[in-house]
């Protein structure tokens, strides 16, 4: 399959039952899609940063749209598409969204959860950010005990949950092969995130970096809004909580099951840095 070429085999969506090919195509009807046939579409890491600029009452919407049809970096769509077309025998009867992942949540949060990337057959099939996956399994419970989200799951998009005051972003937004997008790849998506800082900065308070790539990610898109960062930059810790301005950046090891299944992550570390989220958020 040839990139950002939509699937020819449909399979019902697991919550409304509407057919899809996989990856799907823009504007179809997939449960909170933000994009529509026309949204123009960054193919370039120049093109990223202009489409990235955008601007007006609608602005943080536009950023979503432009950020769901994006295929700039030419492996990571053969990647996704590639997953989504083949796709995990447990999911073999599903369309996968096959597409970059969107912030998703509050669009004038205080609280800010910054992670790595989106899951190959997670966010990459669910369309939605840790969604679909242990990661976000763990991390919605957490959010959902500490007052941040409505339910105590995300299983697929469309499925009801919401964020409360608070919003969550990949710092790459397609699934990277082996979890690991490259420099380039990482550089050539920025903007994205720099951006959506920018737009939600003047309510934000808190920014929760889920391991250290969300944690160098989070700096970087602080820096590029305008927030002073120090140099050498803070180095990323379980708990480690740095003041930057208005905004306070807090660590957290990454819900990934290698964390989880060793017991570096408990539900209770999870739970305490959330809570002392919504503490510094009030």
């Amino acid at each position: 399959m040839t990139p950002e070429e939509p699937g020819t085999t449909a399979h019902p969506h697991p919550l409304t039952g509407q057919e899809f090919g996989s990856p799907v195509p823009p504007g179809e009807g997939w449960p909170e899609d933000p994009a529509e046939a026309g949204t123009p579409r960054a193919r370039t890491a120049a093109q990223v940063r202009r489409l990235a600029a955008t601007e007006g009452p609608d602005a943080l919407a536009e950023l979503d749209a432009r950020v769901s049809v994006c295929g700039a970096c030419p492996r990571l769509v053969r990647w996704r598409e590639d997953v989504a077309a083949e796709k995990r025998a447990a999911f073999a009867d599903q369309p996968y969204w096959g597409r970059p992942i969107a912030g998703w949540g509050s669009a004038t949060p205080r609280i800010l959860i910054v992670g790595l990337a989106p899951a190959a057959h997670g966010g990459n099939r669910t369309g939605r950010v840790f969604t679909g996956d242990s990661s976000g399994d763990w991390l919605f419970a957490s959010l959902h005990r500490t007052g941040l989200a409505t339910q105590g799951t995300s299983v697929h998009a469309g499925d009801g949950q919401q964020l409360v005051g608070a919003r969550m972003v990949a710092t790459v937004r397609c699934a990277p092969p082996q979890n690991r997008p490259t420099p380039r790849e990482r550089d050539t998506c920025e903007p994205w995130l720099a951006r959506e800082v920018q737009l939600v900065l003047p309510q934000l308070r808190v920014v929760v970096a889920l391991g250290a790539y969300g944690w160098a990610g989070s700096l970087r898109g602080l820096a590029a809004a305008g927030i002073g960062v120090p140099s050498p930059r803070p180095r990323f810790g379980h708990g480690a909580e740095v003041v930057l301005g208005d905004v306070t950046l807090l660590g957290c090891y990454h819900p990934s099951q290698h964390n989880t299944f060793t017991g570096r992550l408990t539900p209770d570390m999870l739970d305490e840095v959330f809570a002392r989220a919504v503490a510094l958020s009030e």
